[in-house]
Order: structure tokens, then C-alpha cells, then sequence
């Protein structure tokens, strides 16, 4: 089950993360993976892993907010079987603190972003009958979260991109389908607790492990197992979905 030999998947921000993860795993189960990374060092040490592993991984270094260079990349691969739009970027701020600047620059990569890679991948669907995409959404796009006002936009907007993607292209055997993760232990959280909070990594790593209610972060490899079978031929029957994974936040804690 769950053999993605013979596929072609196109995952960006794969150099690290859940984007790693997912990466790791679509190449273990048979995929060619392309990376689309802002520089090619960032994923250079997952493709070499790919590599050593046997499998086949290749880098694009592309910055997604920008149409012109992802729409060259996608040009380039040629065909795409799997896409999966991971790349994004945090901000903390409510509606005051938030500046125009802030709201651009999110918008422009989580949004934006996503759209580029989506317009590109699309079409290339269209022509040889069908794909799947996955969109990394979040509970934010469910939920209030304190201080995530750019955030909670952003992946809202990407859980709303899913279910017009789905509906427009389910004639044409496209699925799209989206995840909410709560808080994944990734080197981002392990990077803001510590520039945050330092001198109480210990403490806030504990607390914020604790504000799921099965009391711990996800790992990268369960966001990276939910996206294989989203992505798999086993899930053709699954579009205009959203799958939160986490820990029981969403339904626990209301």
C-alpha cells in the first residue's frame, strides 16, 4: 500500500521540517521528489539523504512568491503527479501590532505562494488526466489563536484554496485536500523558543507541549504518514477535505 513508484511529487519548502518529512517518506515510498527551496542549501542535505537511501531527489531553488521563477521550475519538471504546497512562514501579532509590512510579507508566501505553485501544477494535471495536491493549512485556520492575525489569514486562505481547488478540478481527476497540524516539534519551534524565551527552553517547551491536549507537539513523521495517504492512490476517493492533526486541540479544548 501506499507505492508511490513511478510518481512525480514537487514539494516545496522540503529542505527542513515537516517538508523534510514528507519529503524523506515520498521518496522511501517510490517518488521522484523535487524541492523547491529560497536557496539550494536548504534542501541539500534531504536530497543527499534521498540519494544515499537509493532513492531520487533534485533541488529548485525558487523564492514561491514570486510567479515568473515557479512558473520556469514546473516548466522544467515537466510532469507532476503529487504536489504538495508546505512553504510558509510564522508571524506573532494581533491586529495592532500586525504592520502592512507584516501582512505583505505573509501573505506573499503563504498565500501567494501557495497560488503560484497551484497555478503552475494545475494545468500540467489537467493534460495528463489527473494529480493530487496537498496544502499544509493549520488549526489556526479553525480556531482563534492569540496573536496569530497574519497567521490565522494566511491558512485560512489556504483551507479556503483547497475546497475551490477541489471543486473546479474534480472533473479532470485532480484531488486536493488540506492538514491542520497543531504545533509540530520542528527546528522552528526549537529557533523561537530559544530567540523568545531564553533561559526557560526547558520550561516553555513543556508548556507548549501541554497546550495540545494528548499533552506533547507532533512529530514532522505523523504530518509526513497523514500526507502520504492523502497523496496515495489509496485516497482516490478523498478530495474537498481538511484533515486536522491535532492532538485532540480543536475538539478538546472547547
Amino acid at each position: 500500500m501506499f507505492n508511490l513508484s513511478g510518481k512525480t511529487a514537487v514539494i516545496t519548502g522540503g529542505g527542513s521540517g515537516i517538508g523534510r518529512a514528507i519529503s524523506l517518506l515520498f521518496a522511501r515510498q517510490g517518488a521522484t521528489v523535487h524541492i523547491l527551496e529560497l536557496s539550494t542549501e536548504a534542501g541539500q542535505s534531504t536530497a543527499d539523504e534521498i540519494r544515499a537511501a537509493g532513492g531520487a531527489a533534485h533541488i529548485h531553488a525558487a523564492d514561491v512568491s514570486q510567479q515568473a521563477p515557479v512558473l520556469a521550475v514546473f516548466e522544467a519538471i515537466g510532469r507532476v503527479d503529487i504536489l504538495v504546497n508546505n512553504a510558509g512562514i510564522a508571524h506573532i501579532g494581533n491586529v495592532e501590532t500586525t504592520t502592512e509590512a507584516d501582512l505583505d510579507r505573509v501573505y506573499q508566501v503563504n498565500v501567494k505562494g501557495a497560488y503560484n505553485c497551484l497555478h503552475a501544477a494545475v494545468p500540467l494535471m489537467k493534460q495528463q488526466g489527473g494529480g493530487a495536491i496537498l496544502n499544509l493549512a493549520s488549526i489556526a485556520s479553525h480556531v482563534g489563536l492569540s496573536d496569530r492575525l497574519a497567521y490565522s489569514m494566511s491558512k485560512g486562505a489556504i483551507f479556503a484554496m483547497t475546497l475551490s481547488v477541489a471543486r473546479d478540478y474534480i472533473g479532470h481527476g485532480i484531488r486536493c485536500n488540506s492538514v491542520s497540524p497543531a504545533r509540530v516539534h520542528t527546528p522552528f519551534v526549537d529557533g523561537f523558543i530559544a530567540k523568545n524565551y531564553a533561559g526557560r527552553e526547558a520550561e516553555m517547551f513543556e508548556k507548549l507541549s501541554k497546550s495540545q491536549p494528548i499533552g506533547r507537539m507532533a512529530k514532522p513523521e505523523e504530518v509526513a504518514a497523514l500526507a502520504l495517504y492523502l497523496c496515495s492512490d489509496e485516497a482516490g476517493f478523498v478530495t474537498g477535505c481538511d484533515y486536522p492533526l491535532d492532538g485532540g486541540f480543536i475538539t478538546l479544548n472547547n
